[in-house]
């Protein structure tokens, strides 16, 4: 009588099962308050000027630096940023003004959460009072933490030009 070989129909329930396991899981995926995806697991960040947002950037666009403009009928406003880590909030969490030559003008510190969606806000009218803005000078607005410990352009900070719309 012949034998009959189990190995290899084994083997295919066992690959079936494993496919079937890993395949069962979903991504869940952060939602804005305008309703738009962020990428699953994807990195990103938003920011609102006055509750509004402005500027919302994830995955390859934010390559892309924008320009964000100030001017003294937000002064009295809040910039607000979220960032996420994958979904995640970062650790020791720092916004930062740097002028042209990256030196820090300001810079905000903020608490470890656990919510991805927490904002980082900061007051118009300390951004405003800085010499350089004033001056009419372009300055930088950098986002750091311990997953990002060299920190990241988010955006240009700008006066508002004369005759333009703001964000």
């Amino acid at each position: 009588m012949k034998k009959l070989n189990l190995q290899p129909y084994i083997m295919l329930v066992l690959m079936a099962a494993l496919s079937l396991s890993l395949f069962s899981f979903t991504a869940k995926i952060n939602r804005t308050v305008f309703g738009n995806d962020a990428t699953a697991g994807g990195e990103g960040f938003e920011i609102y000027l006055d509750n509004k947002l402005v500027l919302q950037q994830f995955g390859k666009e934010m390559n892309t630096v924008k320009t964000v403009y100030l001017d003294q009928r937000t002064g009295n406003g809040e910039l607000a940023i979220r960032y996420f880590h994958c979904g995640r909030a970062g650790k020791n969490r720092v916004v930062m003004i740097k002028d042209e030559q990256r030196n820090v003008l300001k810079e905000w510190r903020f608490d470890n959460v656990n919510d991805a969606s927490t904002k980082m806000c900061c007051n118009v009218k300390e951004i405003l009072a800085l010499p350089k803005l004033k001056a009419g000078k372009k300055l930088n607005l950098y986002y750091a933490s311990t997953e990002i410990p060299g920190g990241r352009l988010l955006a240009i900070l700008a006066p508002e030009k004369e005759n333009s719309v703001l964000p």
